[in-house]
């Protein structure tokens, strides 16, 4: 690692994304031209300078900031479904940085610097929407966790507040916050830079970006062995043929135990799924992310009008994703509770993703006793708001040998020096 050259100039060099005027898109529309492809099919090469395996936003912004930051372009993404066929396409795109660690916070702000920029940066809409986050409070407990994660936020610059029921009452007026309810809502965290985003176009935005730069996107490309010789690794082999590298990079979410263990790494992570659904689309009325750590539930609306409604995982673990009615009940009667209004509302479709659990809620990422090969795992329920912050320090950490200060406190050595970095109590079930 950090020996690369750079190769913009090679035959996979870099291609300028195509930019089209509004005068293009009419004319493309009305004619029904053929569009150029986002991203390229490319042949299997029997080598690459580094293999990410996992192709949702971790592993694509993995290959982009290779080539984007650091000239790194001989670079695999390896997909065995479609691109963002896995957790970045079955989440609810929620974004924030309102943890409680200092290092959780300085971590996830930096995601959404990043975020922010991010349409203009790929020229891709990824439609992100700034709206604000509340994290309710229904006893004297959580609300004082909301005020230690408030004044966390505050040190490490990043703008969260504790309001009290008038004002939230204001920025939703549709939510309960009447005394004679089961669960009184005492107070918020209120996250004004959190939001929500389209997670498709952020990774087509990715996708495209990195094939750009002559990164070979590869899907239906399953993973099946890592090689390892002498506590190195030499390649991996596929469904489609064997790939020699140097570097390996498991940004794989569900299956990261699997692949680790193909290369002998060992991970202390537990898979769970977690659930979710939407509604049929109505008027605008939700503008923040409502989250309910005491309900296990939180919501937001989307531009087309359509409510998303999530909990935590469920209580076992499981590689299963199908929805189940009990889900389905427990999560509209908990959503009543806070806004009983929407009870005539329809639920048109569920769904499930897999989360991969660590003891003390925070991701794995950095080195392994493998050289070469590389984790970004460990997300839990909050991978997506972290994909650009991870694929930029991976990228760094590739290029330069050298580990990040910002992704150091979530390296796999600190479960052996029983240093764990507790992300509970703004993980859980905030999303």
């Amino acid at each position: 690692m950090g020996i690369f050259n750079n190769r913009n100039g090679s035959e996979n060099g870099y291609r300028k994304p195509a930019r089209y005027s509004a005068f293009d898109l009419f004319r493309r529309g009305l004619s029904r031209a053929d569009w150029p492809r986002a991203w390229r099919k490319h042949d299997l090469r029997p080598s690459y300078d580094v293999v990410v395996v996992g192709g949702g936003v971790h592993g694509l912004a993995t290959a982009y900031y290779l080539a984007a930051n650091h000239g790194i372009t001989d670079v695999a993404v390896l997909e065995k479904g479609y691109i963002g066929s896995g957790g970045s396409g079955r989440n609810t795109a929620i974004i924030r940085s309102n943890y409680l660690t200092p290092e959780g916070v300085r971590f996830y702000d930096r995601s959404v610097k990043l975020y922010e920029t991010l349409s203009a940066d790929l020229n891709f809409n990824a439609m992100f929407a700034q709206r604000g986050h509340l994290t309710l409070a229904h006893n004297d407990g959580s609300l004082r966790t909301m005020r230690w994660r408030a004044e966390v936020n505050k040190l490490e610059g990043v703008n969260s507040e504790v309001i009290g029921p008038d004002e939230i009452k204001r920025l939703v007026p549709y939510i309960d916050t009447s005394e004679d309810v089961r669960y009184p809502i005492l107070g918020a965290l209120y996250h004004p830079p959190g939001g929500i985003i389209r997670h498709d176009a952020v990774v087509w935005g990715y996708a495209r970006g990195a094939d750009a730069y002559g990164a070979h996107i590869h899907q239906n490309t399953e993973v099946t062995g890592i090689d390892v010789v002498d506590g190195r690794v030499g390649g991996v082999k596929t469904n489609r043929g064997d790939i020699a590298t140097r570097v390996v990079v498991n940004c794989t979410a569900g299956w990261a135990t699997l692949i680790s263990g193909m290369a002998g790494v060992r991970m202390p992570i537990s898979t769970f799924p977690l659930q979710a659904a939407v509604t049929e689309p109505v008027r605008p009325f939700l503008d923040p992310v409502i989250v309910s750590g005491t309900l296990h539930v939180y919501v937001s609306q989307t531009d087309r009008g359509e409510l998303v409604f999530g909990a935590s995982v469920d209580p076992f673990t499981s590689y299963s994703m199908r929805g189940t009615l009990e889900f389905t009940e427990g999560l509209a009667g908990h959503v009543l509770e806070l806004m009983p209004s929407l009870s005539r509302m329809r639920v048109l479709r569920q769904w499930a993703g897999l989360c991969d659990m660590t003891p003390d809620f925070s991701p794995i990422m950095g080195t392994t006793p493998v050289a070469g090969f590389l984790i970004d795992v460990g997300w839990g329920t909050y991978g997506f708001k972290a994909g650009p912050v991870s694929g930029e320090t991976m990228a760094e950490l590739i290029a330069t040998g050298k580990t990040p200060e910002l992704i150091a406190p979530f390296g796999l050595d600190r479960f052996e020096r029983g240093d764990l970095m507790g992300e509970k109590g703004a993980a859980a079930v905030g999303h």
